[in-house]
């Protein structure tokens, strides 16, 4: 079935539906990674966002529901060029149509995702519309009056939960991956994982060694951020060990007085290189953000734009991206490493 993509610039592109076939509208993101899909269909930061596959082949490997981020796909729409509709994996579970065809998510395939990108990266991020037919006029004042609000609450859970065993970690959960709680575990902790909106109090009652302050999607500015900043800044007063995380980098720096800037396309994909301030070492990073922390204090430094990845406070610290690496590279994980030793020598 003939499916169509009207950009709010006016831009449209005709395909095919894949997946679930009907309309949605929501921002419209691109990511590099040539593997990894899996993780970015069911990366909480993706909410309110279409997102797009700059790697024609998508879904070579199959559905493995060991490499889900979340329970749920939170992207509001999928782009590809070519999805693989007879995918080959020992691990495979099924095809990517079926998999989005099962969580009501609507794909597009078939356009020219390359001229899609070009119009991005040149213009900025922009919003679109997925369409069953023609698009109309209304459908793209539709797409240009959209916008993702209260994004956080969404995706945070409701309610207190804990895993694990050993050093006990509060997690701030603003919609994080699966893979930094487990991370967390493997380095023998016991994290308790708590919703944006859950107080001092209530996170201090279990006496933390440290805390963790997620990923999560939308603006870091926000208004509805406003009460999970004055929160942190509360928690950072008590001399706990923080590390933060993507949004966690953020609201972090915005609760020590810094502000944020939207990024034209934002950084999203599984090499994305960042420098270390203090050694000079480059690392090839996954990550998954539109906005940066105004700051010349950097741990780490994006290579390609000069932007802000990471802030040292001492005892806490914070990088703009993923160091679980669940599909991504590796070569960050010892970040996690860092946290626990701070959280030790500050129990001395």
């Amino acid at each position: 079935m003939s499916a169509y993509l009207i950009l709010e610039s006016g831009v449209i592109f005709e395909g095919i539906f894949f997946g679930s076939q009907g309309e949605s509208t929501g921002q419209i993101v691109f990511t590099t990674g040539m593997a990894g899909y899996l993780e970015t269909l069911t990366d909480p930061n993706y909410y309110g966002q279409m997102v797009l596959q700059t790697f024609p082949l998508i879904g070579n490997y199959g559905v493995i529901p060991s490499d889900f981020e979340s329970k749920s796909i939170a992207p509001k729409a999928y782009i590809a060029k070519y999805p693989c509709q007879s995918p080959s994996n020992f691990r495979s579970e099924g095809n990517l149509d079926n998999f989005l065809k099962e969580r009501g998510t609507v794909g597009i395939c078939g356009i020219d995702t390359r001229a899609l990108t070009k119009i991005i990266r040149d213009n900025g991020t922009m919003n679109g519309k997925i369409t069953t037919s023609p698009p109309t006029e209304s459908d793209r004042a539709e797409a240009e009056a959209y916008s993702i609000c209260n994004a956080v609450a969404a995706v945070s859970p409701r309610t207190v939960s804990a895993l694990g065993r050993g050093r006990r970690v509060a997690l701030l959960d603003l919609g994080s991956r699966r893979s930094l709680t487990e991370a967390l575990i493997v380095r023998g902790c016991e994290v308790w994982s708590f919703p944006h909106d859950a107080s001092v109090k209530d996170i201090m009652q279990i006496i933390p060694d440290g805390l963790v302050i997620s990923n999560g999607p939308g603006d870091p500015a926000d208004p509805s951020n406003n009460k999970i900043i004055e929160t942190i800044r509360s928690l950072e007063q008590t001399g706990i060990t923080i590390f933060g995380i993507c949004l966690g980098h953020q609201l972090l720096a915005m609760a020590k007085g810094c502000s944020t800037l939207k990024l034209k396309f934002g950084h999203r994909g599984a090499n994305q290189p960042v420098r270390d301030t203090l050694t000079g070492r480059i690392y090839i990073t996954c990550q998954n953000h539109g906005y940066t922390v105004v700051s010349d204090a950097c741990s780490f430094i994006n290579v390609n734009d000069g932007t802000n990845e990471g802030m040292d406070y001492g005892n806490s610290f914070s990088v703009q991206f993923y160091p679980d690496v669940a599909g991504g590279g590796h070569s960050t994980s010892f970040l996690f490493d860092r946290f626990i030793e701070r959280m030790k020598a500050r129990a001395v």
